[in-house]
């Protein structure tokens, strides 16, 4: 690309309206622009880089033999509530009506569709195992969109399904395709993480994540350098440190504690350490209250607490919803007399002489234990937290941060069993078909990218997927030696299938440098005034040196390089 002739920009003031280095870098340099919250043009140099990531994943996907084709985004919403999400998928989606008054949805994930594809080939069990894949748009209503290109309303994904007769042969193709991942990812040059996830809206028998580490994300990665445990924070099995105590259980006593009804407030006021203190809260699961014990220094794992009880979700009651249970005002909740189901988590059962509320404003309850009250559960209720014990090996865990590339699940029999996909064995029996699906997000690696990869200049693209390659920079395009040869270097590359952009614009140097630096571009050759002595300038966008290059010889340099 020539840009004297082609559409090209950058941005010279800061961006206000982008939360993340990535959403700043890629609306500065002319890659993106939103349009509105969280749906964004990719511009040409956004989507050269779009096309290469597409095409990476392609070529790693047909050589697993799977199959690409494209589905609508328009849906009918009758296949949600057929498989049973439409409830699930709730206002996130996008819904509306045709001119017949029938109800369709813009689609936030294709798993029913790709059923009824498979339905086309499926009678036997000689007809599996297969994998099909689309790359194409979902639509989703986050929300918060935020962070650029990491939440967004409108994005481009890859998703592949796997067809098979029974458990033994989805292990093979998922085993397949989880190889076929990291090969991407590798070569996208991104530094990620496998963990173990939670199944979600997908249902299902396992889900596993690719996690990008970066300093920003959404997704707490929960880490064992020792043994390799990698799990996210959702699903993470949590080792309580607490050891139980021989001290003597002490008689419960009222206490008034007027106006200090939070944990750090208590600690405060009566020189206490939050794990003295069993904070009790109030949850909703559908029609029912929960109240829910965990120490004062731990955090409630809503999604563990909503698998206990087998629902979709689970929300903090209204405080006028806990006033008519406990009789107090929040932040004075606790268990003694409470007429709800009580459920405790692991560490209660080894702490002695607690802090609890004592569901009457201003007063807690101090020398609580287990005999003062009745519980109806006892479970891991909450989050693991950082130098906790690894669930595997036993090493102290660390945290990092994560945005979610892409994921694998093993979804079993859920989709087939609710739309009728079948299949006859030998013995000319019915049964279902046993699935998996795998799930990239295209600009999630674009941006996660960026994140991993950029300096104060600008970003800095791995190779594999810059969206070109070489930048010529041309320092005057009056001088009729420099315009020589920058056009033979360029044409020169093209002919070998080199990406190169050719900066022939009558901008000053310095401009051209800081543009070629904030798009990233991997390599810059500099066509100057050395040219009358053969030379052009070599320099990496990565490194802060530059050295001089025979004209002759820079080709066959870029070409080893790349």
């Amino acid at each position: 690309m020539k840009l004297k002739e082609s559409f090209f920009y950058t941005i010279r003031e800061d961006i206000k309206d982008e939360e993340s280095i990535s959403g700043k870098l890629l609306v500065k340099s002319g890659m993106i622009k939103k349009t509105s919250n969280g749906i964004y043009m990719y511009m040409p140099l956004g989507f050269q880089v779009l096309e290469k990531i597409k095409k990476i994943i392609q070529r790693h996907m047909n050589a697993t033999g799977a199959s690409e084709l494209l589905m609508p985004s328009l849906l009918p919403e009758d296949v949600y509530i057929a498989s049973g999400r439409r409830d699930t998928f709730g206002s996130n989606m996008f819904t509306l009506k045709d001119r017949y008054n029938r109800s369709y949805s813009l689609g936030p994930t294709h798993e029913e569709l790709f059923v009824e594809a498979a339905k086309m080939k499926i009678k036997s069990y000689k007809d599996m195992p297969f994998n099909i894949y689309q790359i194409g748009n979902k639509y989703r209503d986050e929300t918060r969109p935020r962070y650029g290109l990491i939440r967004v309303r409108e994005f481009f994904m890859k998703d592949a399904y796997s067809f098979d007769s029974d458990l033994e042969s989805l292990d093979q193709s998922y085993q397949k395709m989880f190889q076929a991942y990291k090969q991407i990812f590798d070569e996208v040059g991104i530094d990620y993480k496998i963990v173990t996830a939670d199944t979600g809206a997908m249902g299902g028998l396992l889900s596993e994540e690719f996690q990008a580490v970066t300093d920003i994300g959404e997704d707490i990665l929960v880490l064992c350098e020792s043994c390799g445990y990698a799990s996210n924070i959702e699903v993470s099995e949590c080792v309580s440190n607490h050891v139980e105590t021989r001290e003597a259980l002490l008689p419960k006593e009222l206490i008034e504690t007027k106006g200090h009804g939070t944990v750090e407030e208590l600690t405060q006021f009566l020189k206490i350490t939050s794990d003295q203190v069993v904070k009790t809260l109030i949850y909703q699961a559908e029609d029912q209250f929960y109240a829910c014990l965990l120490s004062g220094d731990r955090e409630i794992n809503e999604l563990k607490l909503s698998k206990l009880l087998g629902v979709h979700e689970v929300v903090l009651a209204d405080p006028s919803d806990v006033k008519r249970i406990t009789g107090a005002e929040v932040g004075y909740a606790g268990p003694i007399g409470l007429d709800i189901p009580i459920i405790i988590d692991e560490d209660i059962l080894v702490k002695h002489n607690y802090l609890v509320g004592a569901n009457k404003t201003d007063y807690h309850y101090i020398n609580v234990n287990l005999s003062d009250y009745h519980y109806d559960m006892v479970a891991d209720i909450k989050n693991v937290k950082e130098k906790d014990p690894c669930p595997k090996c036993g090493h102290e865990l660390v945290f990092k941060k994560g945005i979610e590339i892409g994921n694998t699940f093993k979804l079993g029999t859920k989709y087939s069993e609710s739309l009728g996909l079948q299949y006859l064995d030998a013995h000319n029996e019915l049964h279902p078909v046993v699935m998996g699906c795998y799930g990239i997000g295209l600009g999630r690696i674009l941006a996660a990218a960026i994140e991993q990869n950029h300096d104060e200049n600008g970003i800095i693209w791995p190779i594999s997927i810059a969206p070109y390659q070489v930048a010529i920079v041309l320092i005057s395009d009056q001088d009729e030696a420099q315009v020589s040869v920058a056009n033979t270097l360029y044409n020169d590359l093209c002919s070998l299938g080199i990406d190169v952009i050719l900066d022939d614009r009558s901008e000053r140097p310095g401009v051209k440098f800081k543009d070629m630096d904030l798009i990233g571009i991997p390599i810059r050759i500099t066509v100057g005034k050395k040219v009358s002595d053969g030379m052009v300038e070599w320099k990496l966008r990565s490194e802060t040196e530059f050295y001089d290059v025979s004209i002759d010889e820079v080709v066959s340099k870029i070409q080893n390089f790349i």
